[in-house]
C-alpha cells in the first residue's frame, strides 16, 4: 500500500480525533468558566498536568467506546447514545485520575457535573449539523435524470424509504400519500404528505410523478389490492417494498424496491403458529421427506432444517431437483446431517434399505403426480405413484416404528372428478384406516393450489404474458383456492404437531379466486392491458377439471381445531379386510398393466366416482353429487 493511499485512509479519522480532543479541551475550560462565573471573586486556574490528563483519559474512553467508528454522514440516535456513554464514563475516569493526581486540587465538584453536559453538546452538535448539511445538499442538488417518485404510505416504512432515496441520485421524492386524512399537510423528512389514497390519481398527475413506490409492508392483501388498483388507474409504473414476513424470513431486505408480485395480492395475513408444539415434533428428530425437491417438499425441507432436526433425508427422483435442494441446505445448515437420496419412493427394495440405514422418526410424503389433465389418460401411472407408493411408504413406516407419517393431499380428493383426485382420495383412505391398526400417527393434510409451484397456473400465465399472449383460461367462471408455498408448508408442520392419528386436516384457503381475475391482475402487473395488449382466450374445461374445488365432503362434518386456519374432517372408516383385498387386486392389475381391472378396483374403492365425470367434466355433475351427499 502506498504512503499516499495510507494517508488518504488515516486522514479523516485523524481529523475526527483532533476535533473531539479539541471539544474536550473546550468543554473542560467552558465548565470551569461557568463554575467561576457564579462567583466572580474567585480566580480560575489550571494545574500543570490537568489539561493533558483530562485529554488523555477522555481520549482513551472515546477509543474504548468506539466513538471514532461512527460516520458523521450518517449520525443518528445510536451515535448520540454512544456519545453520552463516552461522556459519562470519561467524567468518572477523569474524576478518578485527578483524585489520584492531586486530590482534585483546583477542580470544584461542580465542574465535574457541568463538564458532561457541555462535552455532549460540543460532540453531538457538529455531527448532527454535518449530517443535516449533507442531506440538504443532496436534497437541493439538481439532478435532471432523477425520476420523480411519490411514496404511498407515510408510516415508518415510508419514512425510511424516503430517507434512503435521498441518498440515491436516481430518484427524487416529491411527497407522500396516506390513508389517514390527519396526516395531510404534514412533512416527513422535508417532504409533504400531499393527499389521501383516494386522491392518488389526481396527486400523481398534478405533481408530475413518474413512478409510485408502495411502502405498506404490513398491509393486508385486501389493502394491497386496493392500493394497486389506484396505482393502475394512474397509468404509471409502480413498485413496492417487501412484506414484513418476507423480511423476517430473510427472503428480502427491508427497503428493497421490487415489482409487485401476485403473491402480494393473493397472500393472506401472516400465519400464527404454535412453534413450541412444532419444535417438540421436529427438533432433534430424524426426518425424511419424499418428493423433497418439489415446490412443497423443498420448502418443507427448509422449514425442518430451520427447526433444528437432528438429520434430514431427502428422497427425490429428479436428479436436478435433488442437487438443487441438497446444495442449498448444505450451504445454509452445514452442521445438520443431510442425506440426498436419488430414488423412487415406490421402489420397495431401495426404501427398505434406506429406512434401515437412517431410521426416520417423522416422514412427510410429498411425492406425487399432480397434473390433472395429463393423468386422465394414464390411470396406471397415477395409481402406481399416488396410491401404491403411498401405501408402500405408509406400511414401511408402520413396520419401522416411525412416530409420525404425514400425507400431503389435495382438495381435488373431495368429490373427485379426475383420476388424480380419485387416486389421492384412495391414498387418504388407506392412511386413515391404517392408523387404527398402527402405533404410527398417520395424518393427512389437504389443501388447494399453491402459488408459483411447479406446473401451476401462475408460472404458465407469466410465461404466456412474457411471450405477448394469449393467456389461456379454461372457463370464465373457474375458481381456485390459493396459498403461498411457505404458508402451506408451515401449516403442514402445524397439522403434524396437532394430529393424534387418522385425521384429515384441511387448511383454511381463504376465499376462492377466479382464474380470470388472477390472469387480468398478472397482466396489469406486467404493465399491459388485459384484452387489448394481452388477449385472453377461453379454451373450455379439460377432462377431469372442476369449476370450483372443495376442501371437505359433506359427510365429513368438519370441525375447528386449536389452530384457526386448520380444520378437522371426521374419520370415515372402511372395512379393513375389504380395503386390503381391493388394494391387493389393484396392485395385481398394475403389475399386469390391466387398466380395465384397475378401473373396477377404483370404482369399488370409490363407489361415487363416475368415469363419465372424468372423461367429460361437467360441474353440474359435481354439484349434484355434492348436494346428494354421496359417500366417497
Amino acid at each position: 500500500m502506498s504512503l499516499r493511499h495510507s494517508i488518504g485512509i488515516i486522514h479523516p479519522r485523524a481529523a475526527i480525533v483532533a476535533h473531539d480532543l479539541l471539544m474536550t479541551a473546550l468543554a473542560w475550560w467552558g465548565a470551569k468558566e461557568l463554575r467561576y462565573a457564579l462567583d466572580p471573586a474567585l480566580q480560575i486556574g489550571f494545574a500543570g498536568w490537568e489539561f493533558p490528563l483530562v485529554l488523555a483519559v477522555q481520549g482513551l474512553v472515546f477509543a474504548w467506546t468506539g466513538l471514532y467508528k461512527g460516520v458523521w454522514r450518517f449520525a443518528s440516535l445510536p451515535d448520540l447514545w454512544n456519545i453520552l456513554r463516552a461522556v459519562v464514563l470519561g467524567t468518572v475516569a477523569i474524576y478518578v485520575a485527578l483524585f489520584l493526581y492531586n486530590r482534585l486540587d483546583g477542580v470544584p465538584r461542580t465542574v465535574l457535573l457541568l463538564y458532561p453536559f457541555v462535552l455532549a453538546m460540543c460532540l453531538g452538535a457538529p455531527r448532527l449539523a454535518y449530517r443535516l448539511w449533507k442531506d440538504s445538499r443532496l436534497a437541493l442538488q439538481p439532478n435532471e435524470g432523477a425520476r420523480r417518485v411519490l411514496i404511498v404510505g407515510a408510516d415508518s416504512a415510508g419514512e425510511a424509504l424516503s430517507r434512503d432515496l435521498q441518498r440515491d441520485n436516481r430518484y427524487t421524492v416529491v411527497g407522500f400519500v396516506d390513508g389517514r386524512r390527519s396526516l395531510s399537510g404534514a412533512r416527513i423528512n422535508g417532504r409533504p404528505v400531499i393527499g389521501t389514497l383516494e386522491q392518488l390519481p389526481d396527486v400523481a398527475r398534478e405533481a408530475a410523478v413518474q413512478m409510485l413506490l408502495i411502502a405498506l409492508p404490513s398491509a393486508s392483501a385486501a389493502e394491497v389490492r386496493r392500493v394497486v388498483e389506484l396505482c393502475d388507474s394512474t397509468g404509471l409504473p409502480y413498485r413496492t417494498v417487501p412484506r414484513l414476513e418476507d423480511v423476517v424470513a430473510g427472503r428480502a431486505q427491508f427497503n428493497e424496491i421490487k415489482e409487485v408480485a401476485i403473491e402480494d395480492l393473493l397472500g393472506r395475513d401472516a400465519v400464527e403458529l404454535d412453534w413450541t408444539a412444532i419444535r417438540e415434533t421436529l427438533t432433534g428428530r430424524r426426518v425424511l421427506v419424499t418428493g423433497g425437491g418439489g415446490s412443497i417438499g423443498s420448502e418443507l425441507c427448509r422449514q425442518v432444517a430451520r427447526l433444528g432436526a437432528h438429520s434430514l433425508t431427502v428422497v427425490e427422483r429428479s436428479e436436478y431437483n435433488l442437487y438443487r435442494i441438497t446444495r442449498e441446505l448444505r450451504m445454509q445448515y452445514p452442521e445438520m446431517i443431510l442425506n440426498g437420496i436419488l430414488a423412487d419412493c415406490g421402489d420397495g427394495v431401495a426404501m427398505r434399505r434406506l429406512f434401515a440405514e437412517v431410521q426416520p422418526q417423522v416422514v412427510f410424503h410429498a411425492a406425487a403426480y399432480k397434473h390433472v389433465p395429463m393423468l386422465q389418460g394414464q390411470l396406471r401411472a397415477a395409481f402406481r405413484n399416488n396410491v401404491l407408493a403411498t401405501r408402500a411408504m405408509a406400511d414401511l413406516c408402520d413396520r419401522s416404528g416411525v412416530e409420525c407419517f404425514v400425507l400431503i393431499s389435495t382438495d381435488k380428493a373431495v368429490n373427485p372428478t379426475s383420476v388424480m383426485g380419485a387416486c389421492k382420495r384412495i391414498a387418504e383412505i388407506w392412511c386413515q384406516n391404517l392408523s387404527a391398526h398402527s402405533a404410527t400417527r398417520f395424518i393427512t393434510v389437504r389443501f388447494g393450489n399453491v402459488l408459483d409451484s411447479a406446473g401451476s397456473v401462475v408460472p404458465l400465465f407469466r410465461e404466456q404474458i412474457r411471450a405477448g399472449g394469449p393467456v389461456t383460461i379454461t372457463h370464465p367462471e373457474i375458481s381456485r383456492y390459493f396459498m403461498t408455498i411457505p404458508e402451506a408448508s408451515q401449516l403442514i408442520l402445524q397439522a403434524a404437531a396437532l394430529g393424534k392419528g387418522g385425521e384429515i386436516f384441511a387448511l383454511d384457503m381463504g376465499e376462492p379466486v377466479k382464474i380470470r381475475d388472477l390472469a387480468e391482475q398478472m397482466i396489469r402487473l406486467a404493465g399491459k392491458k388485459p384484452g387489448s395488449e394481452i388477449p385472453i382466450v377461453y379454451t373450455g374445461l379439460r377432462s377431469g377439471e372442476k369449476l370450483f374445488e372443495e376442501l371437505f365432503h359433506p359427510l365429513e362434518n368438519y370441525t375447528a381445531t386449536t389452530h384457526a386456519k386448520i380444520f378437522l374432517a371426521q374419520h370415515r372408516q372402511v372395512s379393513w379386510e375389504l380395503l386390503q383385498a381391493q388394494f391387493a387386486k389393484a396392485a395385481d392389475a398394475v403389475s399386469d398393466f390391466n387398466e380395465e381391472d384397475l378401473r373396477h378396483c377404483v370404482s369399488s374403492l370409490l363407489p361415487s366416482f363416475r368415469w363419465s365425470d372424468a372423461a367429460q367434466p361437467d360441474n353440474v355433475v359435481a354439484l349434484r353429487r355434492h348436494e346428494s351427499g354421496e359417500n366417497v
